[in-house]
């Protein structure tokens, strides 16, 4: 692919051609604000922040979407820009209750860091509530359409990227809004409780269900032997909350913040991923020898057993019988565990901790207490344990390390 060369705001960059003008802002060091437009996603140019002025153009145009061409002069900062800029987020911030204190994205919002990038402490537009009430009828998801700011992400994320549709436009012109096929709840659609749209909305219009009440309830009885599991995922992400670089390996610190939060016992769910492993692989070979339904299919990740339920119910019988990694070792909690360390099954209240949300489905599925008690009591997803850490004033980069 051939170079092009674009001048912006007086630096001369080269790009390769068919490059965006925001991919030009980023590689001359150029922050443009934009709440619409996500890297993984086609640009729909909705909310208008991210304009430029081109000359000879008498017109903005949308950095997210328009293409460079060779010798293009851009203005990112010119008064009709800022102004531009200034009126977009000033008329998304008539419809959005500003109400951050109270808000679970407060000081992790993009619509916040848009606004003090662009020096907005106040509106000139009245405020006008957007229609529908809070949608919290999925175990897994909440819904709040007021928070809405109608980038379309949740929309494209969960058609494009995840194939399922749960979600999209309604209504026309200034009055659409986004919603769920016929108004239902989410509980009551092909919602297959991924979360996937959680990490694409850039508000708090969409938020996992939360479980660190229950938890801290669990923590604070002195009946309760409280123990938890962590996904391998957790040891990688976590940091991240704690503005350590991505990737960050921080599981033997993590294990210690795990005990200062006041769990009893704190293990790795490796040890059932390889149980899983091992049951799946048994089933696999009986499947063989006596003419079971094959390929077997995983059984290991509750939004895929949520999928196939949903839109290949006629491939169930190809799926495992075998419970996840997460409901193995809440079945061995409440019955192995329970009976080597001679605690009443009733009296363990088992944590885990999870990159995905719809493990906060699964848990709650009532097939999922072959014990008699429910193998999970509770799911955090890692931003919530994030959360509970900086509550007490846990500073995960500086603890030491603990063991499993």
């Amino acid at each position: 692919m051939d170079n092009i060369k674009v001048t912006i705001d007086g630096m001369q960059v080269t790009v390769p051609e068919g490059a965006t003008v925001l991919e030009a802002a980023e590689k001359a060091k150029i922050k443009i604000p934009r709440l619409c437009y996500h890297p993984d996603l086609p640009p729909v140019s909705a909310c208008r922040l991210c304009v430029v002025e081109i000359e000879g153009d008498r017109l903005l145009r949308t950095s997210c979407s328009w293409k460079c061409q060779d010798g293009m002069n851009i203005n990112t900062k010119s008064q009709m820009v800022r102004k531009s800029r200034k009126m977009a987020l000033e008329l998304i911030l008539s419809r959005h209750p500003m109400l951050c204190t109270e808000c679970t994205r407060n000081n992790n919002c993009e619509l916040q860091s848009a606004a003090d990038q662009l020096g907005i402490t106040e509106t000139r537009f009245e405020f006008n509530a957007r229609p529908g009430e809070v949608d919290d009828s999925s175990a897994v998801l909440v819904r709040d359409p007021a928070k809405c700011i109608l980038c379309r992400r949740c929309i494209q994320t969960c058609e494009l990227v995840q194939s399922i549709s749960a979600i999209g436009l309604e209504g026309r012109g200034y009055d659409v809004w986004v919603d769920t096929p016929f108004g239902k709840g989410l509980d009551d659609v092909a919602c297959v409780s991924c979360g996937q749209c959680i990490n694409r909305c850039p508000v708090g219009a969409l938020y996992e269900k939360d479980h660190i009440t229950r938890v801290w309830d669990a923590l604070d009885n002195p009946k309760k032997h409280v123990i938890v599991q962590t996904a391998p995922a957790v040891r990688a992400a976590i940091g991240e909350s704690f503005d350590m670089p991505a990737g960050s390996l921080v599981t033997d610190k993590m294990v210690t913040g795990l005990r200062m939060l006041g769990f009893d016992k704190v293990f790795d769910t490796d040890f059932t991923a390889d149980l899983t492993i091992m049951e799946e692989g048994t089933e696999l070979l009986n499947r063989v020898k006596n003419g079971g339904t094959l390929p077997l299919l995983t059984s290991c990740s509750p939004g895929w057993i949520n999928f196939i339920e949903h839109f290949y119910p006629q491939l169930l019988p190809h799926v495992s019988s075998c419970k996840s990694p997460q409901q193995m070792f809440g079945a061995l909690a409440k019955t192995y565990y329970a009976e080597k360390n001679g605690i009443d099954p009733k009296d363990i209240y088992s944590v885990s901790i999870m990159p995905c949300t719809a493990k906060k489905y699964e848990c709650q599925r009532p097939e999922m207490n072959d014990s008699g008690f429910q193998d999970v009591d509770a799911v955090l997803t890692t931003r919530e344990l994030a959360k509970m850490m900086k509550q007490v004033g846990i500073d995960l980069p500086e603890l030491d390390a603990g063991e499993y």
